[in-house]
C-alpha cells in the first residue's frame, strides 16, 4: 500500500511539474508581448497568468493594469486596450504591433536557449553512444562502429537530434560509406562507416532503418521486447563551443516543427505519431521526472517548439495577425477587423479541434 500511495503522489508531483513548467513558458510568452507593448505605449489592460475564474486580482493604481492570477493554469494572457476595435491597440502603427506581436516568441526563445545553455554547462550535452554493433560475414570491421562509439558528427555536421544523422544518411545505397566523427576511447575519432542497407526513408519516423543501414544490434530485454543497443551519455565540449551549440540545437529544435508538418501534410507522418496537450503534459511528465537535466532540455523544447509555432502564419496564432499587420502596411489600410476576427476564431476552432483529435488518437493507439 506505501508503495503504491508513493508511486501514485510521485505521478501527480510530476503532472504538476509538467502543468509548471507549461505555464511558466506560457506567461514568459505573454511577459514579452506585455513588455514591449509597455515599452512602445500600448495599454495594458489586464495581464492574466491561467485563464478562467480569477484566484487572485490586483490592479495597479499608477497604471490601472489589471493582474490576475486565475483558475485553470493552462494558460494566460495580456489583453491590451482596443484589439477588437480601431481604437487603442488597433490605432498604433502596423510596425509596432508586429513587434509586440512577435516579442511573445521571442522572450519564449531567448529562455529556451538561456536553459539549454545552463543544461550543456551543468551536464554536458546529451549524445548516442552504440553498446552493440553486427558484423555480417564478409564485412570488415574497420568499416564500422565499435561498441562504446559516441555520435559526434555525420558528414561534418554537429548531431543534435536522430533526424541529423537521418539526413546524412538520407538516398545513400547500401555499400555507401558515411563520414562520423565519434568519441572512441575518450578521444575525437574520425571513421567511415559503410551502409549494410539502402536508406530510402519514408519519414522522419523511419528510424529502425536507419539504424539497420549502420549496423546497430539489437537485444531482447526481461520484459521480452526487443530494444536496440543504444544509450544516452553526456559529452563535455569547451564553454565556447558549447554556447555555439546552444544555439545551433536550439535552431535544429525549431525546424522539427517544419518536418513535422511537411510530413502530416504528404502523409509521410501518421497524425496518431503527434499528440495535443494531454499528450505534452503525459510525455513532459514523464521526462520531467528523470531529473534536473531532462526537465530543462525539455522545458527548453516547449519553448522553442512555442516560439516557433506562435509565428506559423495559421490563423489565431500571432503569426497569422503579424500578416495581416503587413497587409495594413502595404495597403495603407487594415482588413476588416470584423473579416480578421472571424478568420481567427476559424482558426482557433480548427487548431482545438486537431490537438483534440491528436490526444484522441494517442489515447486510441496506447489503449
Amino acid at each position: 500500500m506505501y508503495l503504491l500511495l508513493s508511486s501514485a503522489l510521485g505521478g501527480i508531483g510530476s503532472v504538476l511539474l509538467a502543468v509548471l513548467i507549461l505555464l511558466a513558458m506560457i506567461t514568459v510568452h505573454e511577459f514579452g508581448h506585455y513588455l514591449s507593448g509597455r515599452a512602445l505605449g500600448f495599454a495594458v489592460e489586464e495581464f492574466s497568468v491561467g485563464f478562467g475564474p480569477a484566484l487572485f486580482k490586483r490592479k495597479s493604481r499608477r497604471t490601472g493594469e489589471l493582474f490576475s492570477i486565475r483558475a485553470v493554469p493552462l494558460g494566460g494572457y495580456c489583453a491590451f486596450a482596443g484589439e477588437e476595435g480601431e481604437s487603442g491597440f488597433n490605432a498604433k502603427p502596423p510596425w509596432k504591433r508586429i513587434i509586440v506581436l512577435v516579442s511573445g516568441a521571442l522572450a519564449n526563445y531567448l529562455l529556451a536557449v538561456a536553459l539549454i545553455m545552463v543544461a550543456f554547462a551543468a551536464f554536458g550535452q546529451t549524445a548516442l553512444r552504440i553498446d552493440g554493433v553486427t558484423y555480417p560475414d564478409g564485412y570488415d570491421s574497420s568499416d564500422s562502429f565499435v561498441a562504446g562509439d559516441v555520435l559526434l558528427r555525420a558528414e561534418g555536421r554537429g548531431i543534435y537530434l536522430t533526424t541529423d544523422i537521418m539526413d546524412a544518411l538520407a538516398g545513400k545505397s547500401a555499400g555507401e560509406r558515411v563520414d562520423f566523427t565519434v568519441s572512441r576511447g575518450g578521444k575525437e575519432t574520425d571513421i567511415g562507416v559503410e551502409l549494410r542497407a539502402d536508406c530510402n526513408f519514408s519519414g522522419s519516423a523511419d528510424t529502425s532503418l536507419m539504424w539497420e543501414a549502420l549496423g546497430v544490434d539489437s537485444a531482447v530485454g526481461e520484459d521480452g521486447v526487443e530494444y536496440l543497443m543504444l544509450s544516452s551519455v553526456n559529452v563535455r565540449f569547451p564553454f565556447f563551443e558549447s554556447v555555439g551549440r546552444s544555439f545551433a540545437y536550439s535552431v535544429k529544435i525549431g525546424g522539427t516543427i517544419f518536418r513535422v508538418l511537411g510530413e502530416l501534410i504528404t502523409g509521410n507522418l501518421s497524425l496518431n505519431a503527434v499528440g495535443g496537450p494531454v499528450t505534452t503534459i503525459k510525455l513532459t511528465s514523464q521526462l520531467a521526472a528523470q531529473g534536473v537535466q531532462s526537465m530543462l532540455e525539455i522545458a527548453a523544447y516547449i519553448g522553442v517548439n512555442l516560439a516557433v509555432f506562435n509565428l506559423l502564419p495559421i490563423p489565431a496564432l500571432d503569426g497569422s495577425k503579424v500578416v495581416f499587420c503587413l497587409i495594413e502596411q502595404v495597403r495603407g489600410r487594415p482588413v476588416s477587423r470584423k473579416v480578421e476576427s472571424a478568420i481567427h476564431f476559424v482558426g482557433f476552432i480548427f487548431i482545438l479541434g486537431f490537438a483534440l483529435l491528436a490526444d484522441l488518437l494517442q489515447f486510441v493507439r496506447c489503449g
